[in-house]
């Protein structure tokens, strides 16, 4: 479509069956599944979150009860068709998220914009200079302290994560540590940009 941005990565478009997909992956516990990595995140009461490649917003709507009232959440999508459904969703939830179409590797946000930005499920999309310049981008875009939280496929002969730590570490992310999120080939990847005050 041609009010989608120009991207190498690869997008995904048939926003409606997506969520139908993701029922079945999750053998009907996606919600489960979504709420488990705003734990793992560490999300609290307050904070400014990103959901970077958001698709239908589920994900994003979850960090949102979180944060409350105090918090803002945004969630971001490179194919349109995922942010009129998430807003769709929204309006029907009664949830106050802002959605809009951009991409991981030029974020429209100021430096220092957001506590925790989170990534589910989307990485394995982009090619390793994506992963890059996107782990580049949402360091950028962390607050001193911020959090950075992905989450995605990764079966040892893909390394697919194994770029994303090594973007993080060459952008000053520090604690970073991994671990599985579900028993299917799902983990996660986390860590901390420097607090300059620390």
């Amino acid at each position: 479509m041609s009010d989608a941005p120009k991207t190498s990565g690869r997008l995904i478009r048939w926003a409606r069956s997506y969520d139908v997909l993701n029922h079945v992956f999750f053998l009907g516990r996606e919600q489960a599944f979504r709420e488990s990595v705003v734990n793992l995140a560490g999300i609290a009461p307050g904070e400014n979150v990103l959901d970077v490649g958001c698709g239908t917003g589920t994900l994003t709507m979850v960090a949102k009860k979180r944060v409350g009232s105090d918090g803002t959440v945004h969630g971001i999508d490179a194919a349109p068709q995922m942010i009129r459904e998430a807003q769709r969703k929204a309006a029907r939830d009664g949830f106050d998220v802002r959605f809009q179409t951009a991409l991981i590797e030029d974020l429209p946000f100021p430096d220092g914009s957001f506590d925790v930005v989170l990534s589910s499920l989307m990485l394995h999309h982009l090619p390793p200079d994506l992963k890059r310049r996107g782990v580049a981008e949402i360091a950028r875009l962390l607050k001193p302290g911020g959090r950075f939280f992905a989450v995605d496929f990764d079966p040892p002969w893909l390394g697919n994560l194994r770029v994303v730590e090594e973007a993080m570490e060459a952008n000053g992310f520090l604690g970073i540590r991994k671990g599985k999120v579900t028993r299917w080939l799902i983990h996660y990847l986390a860590g901390t940009v420097e607090d300059v005050a620390a």
